[in-house]
């Protein structure tokens, strides 16, 4: 428990993440651009109110500006903001990063295809991450996923099992299940696909979860961006690989076939908490911008690579646009406009 690991970016998932395995004793900085946020973790540490108990954990908080002063190198970096910050974190934190350490883009994009060409290949190790979290207020997390349900797959970007990723393995598992495999980037294509899928649809609609089944039409939209998400994957040579609990068999079908079990998955798993709000509607609730541009908008310009048509994931990024420019408010109206800007692509 030697290694110095700083979590980067401790919003909900990455304060989720450093509570757990600073609890576990190891040696953790958390690293955030929100001064309230880390200012009341100085002060008062971290409250988790998870579905099953409330957790209170003295940290070590920093902002952005006092990194260098900790005059160190870190061994594990574990990069948990958004996604569109990625690239500038990865460029802060590169200096503070030995020259064996390793960054671990704890993200819902293909994150690693920006991070590595910063800090090298050698140094990325990708994962998948199952976990839903928010925080609105300084200091205190609702994590919606218990640590026996949370999952986070890891592997090597060359596809070995290497002794790093099995120490990866058993920090993490302070934080929920743990899986190692040798195609991660297949593993973050299907986890993008859910995400296109759920985050920015449901973001603009302004509904949770449970709710995908409750609207007319919008579960058929859902399907309608998993499958061109999938399609795109397939032309580009990634297989889909199990998550969310699901096995290989559950993935065996038409591509279609596929999304609708996907789908009706993670659906299922929203209704088991009614209060869960998705991280794009939690992102338009604060005032900010999403990270739909780096989920559908990335599944829109690799569909351009490889000639896939993309219109229900374009239709999304058009209107989280809008919504974020201040012409429209994220609500199941929205439906409407989603079909308008398809009938017009058709």
């Amino acid at each position: 428990m030697d290694k110095k690991i700083a979590v980067l970016g401790a919003g909900a998932i990455g304060s989720s993440v450093g509570a757990d395995i600073t609890q576990a004793g190891y040696d953790v900085v958390l690293i955030d651009q929100w001064p309230a946020h880390v200012e009341a973790m100085k002060t008062n540490g971290l409250r988790i109110i998870l579905p099953e108990e409330e957790l209170h954990t003295p940290v070590r908080a920093y902002h952005l500006c006092e990194v260098c002063t900790l005059n160190t190198q870190f061994d594990i970096v574990l990069l948990t903001s958004k996604s569109y910050d990625s690239c500038w974190l990865a460029q802060f934190i590169k200096p503070y990063l030995k020259p064996d350490g390793v960054l671990v883009p704890v993200q819902n994009s293909l994150n690693d295809e920006w991070v590595a060409p910063i800090i090298g290949a050698e140094r990325d190790v990708g994962c998948v991450v199952e976990l839903s979290a928010e925080v609105f207020t300084p200091g205190i997390v609702q994590r919606n996923t218990s640590h026996q349900k949370a999952w986070f797959g890891l592997g090597e970007l060359t596809g070995e099992i290497t002794p790093r990723l099995q120490e990866l393995e058993s920090i993490m598992k302070n934080v929920g299940r743990v899986s190692l495999t040798p195609n991660i980037m297949s593993a973050k294509w299907t986890k993008l696909i859910s995400s296109s899928m759920l985050l920015g649809p449901l973001g603009v609609l302004g509904l949770k979860l449970w709710e995908a089944t409750e609207v007319p039409g919008v579960l058929e939209l859902l399907i309608r961006c998993g499958t061109e998400a999938m399609t795109v994957a397939k032309a580009l040579g990634f297989s889909i690989e199990p998550i969310f609990g699901l096995g290989p068999a559950d993935f065996a079908g038409s591509t279609e076939d596929v999304v609708r079990k996907l789908a009706g998955t993670i659906v299922l798993h929203g209704k088991a908490g009614t209060k869960v709000r998705g991280v794009s509607l939690q992102d338009y609730l604060k005032g900010r911008h999403t990270e739909t541009e780096c989920l559908n908008g990335l599944i829109v310009s690799k569909g351009k690579q490889v000639n896939v048509p993309t219109p229900a994931n374009a239709a999304i990024v058009e209107v989280d646009r809008e919504i974020c420019s201040g012409a429209r408010k994220p609500d199941r109206s929205n439906l409407a406009r989603v079909q308008q800007l398809l009938a017009a692509q058709s």
